[in-house]
């Protein structure tokens, strides 16, 4: 019942009992004993159908079980404290440079500030969720290897709980952006999907029958080292023309004739300036590795969503248009399930950030 609160929102007692299959006596004393316990409150709802008494709504009480999320980038660290229900109580994000990135500086920054939130906020989190962008191993937080930070074999779960001193778990990025996009963004009440981010790399996470895929030992989702033009350009893991030396961050700057490290807030300019010029434009060719990309995805996964994120989401809706029926058009297994699916994340550079927290809820839920 309350992990349905959290994800759904405030229902009325009649909603919860159809929903959970639970009859009204059952559903009573569990409602009575949660808001006993202060985890949940009850109102009149604001609008009634039908006539007599009306069923009591059941609302979540945010501060009562909050957690820690930490999305670790490239360029910044943003942190949020959120509470049941999603409810973001408190932020705070800071830049890094290459003296502040090494994982001492940046976990010393972490347990700084998350001091500093819960005292602003006065709430003390239960858990904590950590994205970082890079080859993450689930069992217990170590990044295997995280290049563009600079990062390799770091004990950053086992580190984070030692300071911060609540359980910590810590997955890939884009994993993350994937449970985020199927809690809370594009892919709600999707079973499965396929999300694919583009920053300074490009990373996949995949949702399955209503799970993560993770892999052994949670390392899946490179997608972005599919290699899609033999030959091409060299990259860093050791191959050459992997999907995101086509069509990554650096890909996009020089279809935008912008230098290589640009800032972030540049690229999304030049790319939201393109929304209403005519195709093909600067961005054709970047549009042809994005689609050879997704034909290989969707081939494999046969997804019924792929959620664009991150730099994607700032594509020329256009060129999203024409990459959506290209897809369609060489996709075996898009056309066999009626055409895929493929949206841009509504949750934007926050989708990391929501997915950190949903992950330090799974525990969390199950022991309020």
């Amino acid at each position: 019942m309350l992990r349905r609160l959290h994800v759904h929102g405030p229902r009325t007692r009649a909603t919860l009992a159809t929903e959970l299959g639970l009859n009204r006596s059952t559903i009573k004393a569990v409602v009575d004993g949660l808001a006993e316990a202060g985890v949940v409150s009850e109102a009149v709802p604001a609008q009634r159908n039908g006539a007599g008494r009306p069923s009591l709504m059941v609302i979540p009480e945010a501060e009562a079980a909050v957690v820690l999320a930490i999305d670790v980038r490239v360029e910044q660290v943003a942190m949020s404290m959120v509470g049941i229900g999603g409810q973001v109580l408190g932020r705070h994000s800071w830049n890094l440079h290459s003296r502040t990135r090494t994982p001492g500086e940046v976990i010393t920054h972490i347990a700084e500030s998350a001091q500093l939130l819960g005292e602003e906020l006065a709430v003390t989190a239960q858990g904590a969720g950590v994205s970082v962008p890079g080859v993450v191993r689930r069992d217990d937080g170590w990044v295997h290897e995280a290049p563009n930070l600079g990062w390799r074999d770091v004990a950053l779960g086992t580190r984070l709980a030692s300071v911060l001193h609540v359980p910590v778990q810590v997955a890939n990025d884009a994993e993350l952006g994937a449970l985020a996009e199927h809690v809370r963004g594009a892919a709600h009440g999707v079973t499965d999907l396929v999300y694919i981010s583009a920053d300074r790399g490009v990373g996949g996470g995949v949702i399955s029958e209503g799970r993560p895929l993770r892999g052994t030992r949670g390392y899946v989702g490179e997608l972005g080292h599919l290699v899609v033009r033999p030959g091409g350009r060299d990259c860093y893991c050791g191959s050459r023309g992997c999907w995101e030396t086509e069509v990554g961050e650096a890909a996009m700057c020089r279809a935008l004739g912008l230098p290589e490290d640009s800032p972030r807030g540049v690229v999304v300019a030049e790319l939201r300036s393109l929304a209403t010029a005519p195709l093909p434009g600067p961005l054709d060719e970047l549009a042809e590795w994005l689609t050879t990309g997704l034909v290989t995805v969707v081939n494999m996964m046969a997804p019924e969503l792929v959620v664009l994120g991150d730099l994607f989401a700032a594509l020329p809706p256009p060129l999203v248009d024409r990459v959506r029926a290209a897809v369609h058009e060489r996709s075996l297994v898009s056309r066999a399930v009626g055409g895929t699916v493929i949206a841009t994340s509504p949750l934007g550079r926050d989708a990391k950030l929501v997915g950190a927290a949903e992950l330090a809820f799974e525990p969390v839920l199950g022991a309020v």
